[in-house]
């Protein structure tokens, strides 16, 4: 059974660089038949999908968010990242790491979500 787990630090400060960590195991994120993805949720708001990195390391991410996203991976761990730079305030929330079925919005497992605060 997969399992995701998200960590990195709880509180950022303006301006600069959120990174957080997916920590993988039960299947590789290798594997072709998924794709593996950041979403947040701000206190009160919907789910904002945040972008994606496919099994062969194409990634995608949301136009709104202005290039300032990354999303590495490290396959010798079986991780992947999310970087986010300059953020604000407004981009507090809980964020989750998630698995996609390849060629689908179908998401079919995710991690319990780490609350980042963004607050000098």
């Amino acid at each position: 059974q997969v399992q995701l787990q998200e960590s990195g630090p709880g509180l950022v400060k303006p301006s600069q660089t959120l990174s957080l960590t997916c920590t993988v195991s039960g299947d590789l994120i290798t594997t072709s038949d998924y794709a593996w993805s950041w979403i947040r949720q701000p206190s009160g708001k919907g789910l904002e999908w945040m972008g994606i990195i496919s099994y062969d390391g194409f990634t995608y991410y949301n136009p709104t968010l202005k290039c300032r996203a990354s999303i590495p991976r490290d396959m010798s761990k079986n991780q992947y990242s999310l970087n986010l730079r300059d953020v604000t305030p407004e981009e507090t929330a809980v964020y989750y790491c998630a698995r996609a079925v390849a060629e689908t919005i179908k998401y079919d497992a995710w991690g319990q979500g780490t609350q980042v605060t963004v607050s000098s």
